[in-house]
């Protein structure tokens, strides 16, 4: 009897990551759907699964306005999956039929770089962090490394600050603080490259007039468990006293509306488990400290995040209270959305509040940024696409992204001084 115990405790530890040399998952035949939810009713239902995390994963929460939710099914649980739907009356609609198909497909193909650092593919934290090292080597006269603190497991999270010249307006962009979200730390990297070696008028200008702090990846333990055990990991890693489940939703941790409106989750299992308290998480506790230090250095804050193709500025907390300026907010928002449109892709972002616009999400960092530091300009960024990849971006769509975060940014920017915050 004992041994079968230990047997279960194992399976389980297993299935929740919680063992360090398990194997790396597999998600053969796991399937994606997109459900429309129609009530209260439905809702609870599909939360509630979603806790399972060994069986399901939300990969984008209740949607209000398009009433719609993005949820990956363990393929022991499509059948049970689709009585229940049929049981609640939710249609839905099949986005991806095979995850790991797509999973193998970002590996490493014949015409990505492999000898130099480029955008063809996607690369792990220690590829990140040594392409980093270079860059402060070759421009050291316009680029200095910022730390901002330890990780659960010790590993440091790096910055990089990217200043022509003093007394320039500072723009802060912290990226991929959710793990999986692959793309935003190739666009930031993308970024910081183009701001150190284009010669578009527009992009130097960008480089010259402002000062540039970015964060590639905030969440180094989790990017790091999402490249070497589970391509889906979401949080961080730090262990729960209590539960099984590791990590918390660093994006929830922030002490701004914490736990607020159901806006976040007490459940450890939680994809969007806010923490025990607001900082309990060490990564969010560090960039609270280091951004409080340097607050009067910079004017906007963006943070990098995917998909669903938003734009979204506080507040997160409620859809009932916009902040003062938030017509100039919105107006900023146009800019940055007409101008990705204008380039050929032809890619339609929506811009306004989150909880407007997507849903209600309490103590995110743009939030708290917002409230407590005193910022009037600060947005969220969902990349591509609005679900036929979902976090699995194909690499041949970095660069496309990566120009029209630039396009974006450029017209951002530019409405931002022009309304006369910078």
């Amino acid at each position: 009897m004992r041994l079968l115990w230990l047997l279960a405790t194992l399976v389980a530890l297993t299935s929740a990551g919680v063992l360090p040399d398990s194997a790396k998952e597999r998600f053969d035949n796991f399937q994606v759907y997109k459900l429309t939810i129609k009530n209260k009713i439905q809702l609870a239902v599909i939360e509630k699964i979603g806790e399972l995390t060994n069986k399901y994963n939300i990969w984008k929460e209740y949607d209000e306005r398009s009433q719609q939710v993005d949820i990956m099914v363990s393929p022991t649980e499509v059948q049970h999956f689709k009585e229940l739907l049929r049981f609640n009356n939710i249609t839905s609609e099949l986005m991806i039929e095979n995850v790991q198909e797509l999973i193998d497909q970002e590996q490493v193909t014949a015409t990505a770089d492999s000898s130099t650092f480029g955008w063809t593919k996607y690369y792990e934290l220690e590829e990140i962090e040594a392409w980093l090292d270079e860059v402060l080597a070759k421009y050291p006269s316009v680029t200095e490394e910022f730390i901002v603190g330890q990780s659960y497991e010790g590993r440091t999270i790096r910055g990089i600050t990217i200043s022509h010249k003093t007394g320039n307006p500072g723009i802060f962009i912290e990226s991929n603080i959710h793990a999986r979200e692959w793309i935003t730390s190739a666009s930031a990297t993308w970024f910081i490259n183009q701001l150190l070696t284009s010669e578009e008028t527009e992009v130097r200008n960008l480089a010259d007039n402002y000062d540039w702090h970015i964060i590639p990846v905030f969440n180094v333990d989790g990017f790091e468990y999402s490249h070497k055990k589970n391509r889906m990991w979401r949080k961080t890693r730090q262990p729960h006293a209590t539960n099984e489940c590791i990590g918390a939703d660093a994006n929830r941790n922030f002490d701004s509306h914490w736990l607020e409106n159901s806006g976040a989750s007490s459940n450890p299992c939680s994809e969007t488990f806010a923490g025990d308290t607001p900082g309990s998480e060490p990564e969010a506790k560090a960039l609270v400290e280091y951004l409080t230090k340097i607050k009067d250095n910079f004017k906007i804050y963006i943070s990098f995040h995917s998909y669903g193709q938003y734009l979204l500025s506080p507040y997160g907390h409620t859809k009932e209270e916009f902040p003062e300026n938030y017509d100039d907010i919105l107006t900023i928002g146009k800019a940055f959305a007409d101008a990705i449109e204008a380039l050929p892709y032809g890619t339609v972002y929506q811009y306004g509040s989150t909880a407007d616009v997507l849903y209600v999400a309490t103590g995110t960092s743009v939030d708290w940024v917002f409230n407590e530091l005193d910022k009037e300009i600060g947005y969220t960024i969902e990349y591509r696409d609005k679900g036929r990849y979902g976090f699995l971006l194909p690499p041949v769509q970095i660069i496309p992204n990566c120009e029209e975060l630039m396009a974006g940014m450029v017209a951002l920017v530019a409405k931002t001084k022009e309304l006369g915050y910078l």
